[in-house]
């Protein structure tokens, strides 16, 4: 009688055993969540992260199926885990995140994009049975740790930073919108020359002009002037000096002129009184001749 008691006792405390027990799905470490200073993490060891945001439906709908998937993730050595891309937007720019939900495996920091059906048997078969495989890795330019990536991060959390500031302008401070647009267009443009001039600054500091960091720049230039105008002055002298011979060549073509001028005749056309322009012993010859021919006239 008392053995019968003990097995019905045994048999009471089996049954609240699993009743109370909690189900598998219920394991409350399953999940994991990713954040902007945690994602490093997924660069070593096997995931499957997905990208949701909570007003978004079909994410909605996939949480279940997410749990349910995660609750096996510790027994196949797997990391599950999910990513708010609401609350990190950094994580959204770095994976360029286009629709939601999305979900990305990752192997020792190699990354394939899920494509399959979204249920919990597909996700366990995807993992288990290694068909990330068949799937193409993301290049890595377009890697989560690339620069262009990190870049693309890091314009997400600055749009998100201005939009946090322009709902405190609008909400809190009680700007009105067009108000809050010429804040920040008036941010940018100050923001922007200042960027301008301290990449002038920066490179003019790596590379120096050439004629400014020479120290004999100034020397150079002095002896360049200098040459420059001995240069001058040798050209006006030389001008100076054709001038003076020029102004000789005319004087001896005037000497000639004078001279053709006394022996060919008066520039009028008249001929020179007779004698004029002759010889003494020619002029003598002359005046004979005329004598003897007045006296042989004579006779």
């Amino acid at each position: 009688m008392l053995r019968n008691k003990l097995r019905s006792f045994l048999c009471c405390l089996f049954v609240f055993a699993q009743f109370t027990s909690p189900p598998v799905r219920a394991k409350a470490d399953g999940l994991r969540e990713v954040t902007d200073g945690s994602w490093e993490e997924i660069l070593s060891g096997e995931w499957m992260i997905e990208f949701y945001a909570p007003w978004c439906p079909a994410c909605q709908q996939l949480q279940p199926v997410w749990m349910e998937f995660a609750a096996w993730g510790e027994d196949m050595g797997v990391n599950i885990a999910k990513v708010d891309v609401t609350e990190q937007p950094g994580l959204s720019g770095r994976f360029i995140i286009t629709s939601l939900p999305t979900i990305y495996h990752c192997k020792d920091g190699v990354f394939r994009k899920y494509q399959g059906a979204r249920t919990k048997d597909d996700f366990l078969s995807f993992v288990d049975e290694q068909k990330w495989k068949a799937v193409e890795p993301i290049s890595s330019w377009f890697g989560p740790s690339s620069f262009l990536m990190n870049s693309m991060s890091a314009l997400f959390k600055l749009s998100m930073f201005i939009r946090r500031c322009h709902n405190y302008l609008t909400d809190q401070l009680g700007i009105p919108v067009w108000g809050s647009y010429v804040i920040f267009g008036l941010a940018t443009l100050f923001s922007g020359l200042a960027l301008g001039l301290l990449l002038v600054f920066i490179a003019d500091f790596a590379f120096p002009s050439r004629r400014f960091s020479s120290t004999n720049y100034y020397q150079k230039k002095q002896s360049l002037e200098q040459a420059r105008l001995l240069h001058q002055q040798e050209d006006e002298h030389e001008a100076d000096g054709e001038e003076d011979d020029d102004e000789d060549e005319e004087e001896e073509d005037g000497d000639q002129d004078e001279v053709w001028r006394r022996r060919r005749g008066s520039p009028e056309g008249r001929p020179e009184p007779r004698g004029q322009g002759l010889p003494d012993e020619a002029l003598r010859k002359r005046v004979v001749c005329s004598r003897e021919e007045e006296d042989d006239e004579d006779t």
